[in-house]
């Protein structure tokens, strides 16, 4: 299992913290520190099922600053949206968790979080 973090992120230390309680081994990428590739976030987006529109956080200063907001989200514009958020990791939402099964969900909500993480087995 894998999660993308910001670690200053109400939402990720819950994630982490669900993680941790339910006992599944995982890897904490802190993707501000590690940006992923364009051929990484194009996996994650294939695995989420979504466009990079989906998962942008246009509410943030550097996306106010390049009018996100305003881009066109169509086929042709997916490439610009993808160099921007390689090139600023933080318009990418948060969470992002990958099971071992190669589900994969962006965890902001409990319900969500549910969906990848176990519950924790009593022995």
């Amino acid at each position: 299992m894998e999660i993308w973090i910001n670690p200053a992120c109400s939402k990720c230390r819950t994630a982490v913290r669900a993680l941790e309680e339910s006992g599944v081994t995982y890897t904490e990428r802190r993707y501000l520190e590690d940006p992923p590739s364009a051929t990484e976030l194009e996996a994650v987006l294939t695995r989420l099922g979504l466009e990079p529109w989906d998962i942008a956080r246009t509410g943030e200063p550097v996306a106010r600053e390049f009018g996100l907001a305003d881009w066109g989200r169509t086929p042709a514009d997916r490439s610009r949206w993808i160099a921007a958020m390689v090139a600023h990791p933080i318009l990418i939402q948060r969470p992002i968790i990958t099971a071992d099964d190669g589900t994969t969900v962006v965890a902001r909500d409990p319900e969500t979080l549910e969906r990848v993480v176990p519950r924790r087995r009593d022995d």
